[in-house]
């Protein structure tokens, strides 16, 4: 498993994280029941501080990709697939866009709202 961030990124580092943890479930590289590096280590390794890489693992968790077990570190949950992956991954990529152009939650929301309603076109089959 390959996890890299980009100190000069725009994206908070904790989110690097956790978007690296979304592209190797998404490319098969880890799958459900996997342990991820404990926090300490992979800090250590990208030469970061141990909360940067929590606040990465708490954001997969409550993205449900991953547990957190005390004695046991993160585990990538069963209900990670590489579909949840990959939209959890866009999801990912959307909020990092908001934050750079500073939009409000709300607005935000609204956005996704409104795509959602718009229709889409059949797959070709």
């Amino acid at each position: 498993m390959l996890i890299g961030i980009d100190p000069a990124a725009q994206v908070p580092l904790g989110d690097q994280v956790a978007a690296a943890v979304r592209r190797n479930i998404a490319t098969g590289a880890i799958g459900p029941g996997d342990r991820l590096p404990a926090a300490r280590d992979l800090a250590a390794s990208l030469d970061v501080n141990v909360h940067t890489v929590l606040r990465g693992y708490q954001l997969l968790r409550d993205e449900g990709l991953i547990e957190l077990r005390r004695g046991r570190g993160a585990v990538v949950s069963a209900a990670a697939t590489a579909d949840g992956a990959e939209l959890a991954e866009a999801t990912g990529r959307l909020v990092a866009a908001a934050r750079r152009l500073g939009l409000a939650e709300a607005d935000v929301l609204e956005t996704v709202r409104q795509a959602l309603r718009r229709p889409t076109t059949a797959p070709p089959g």
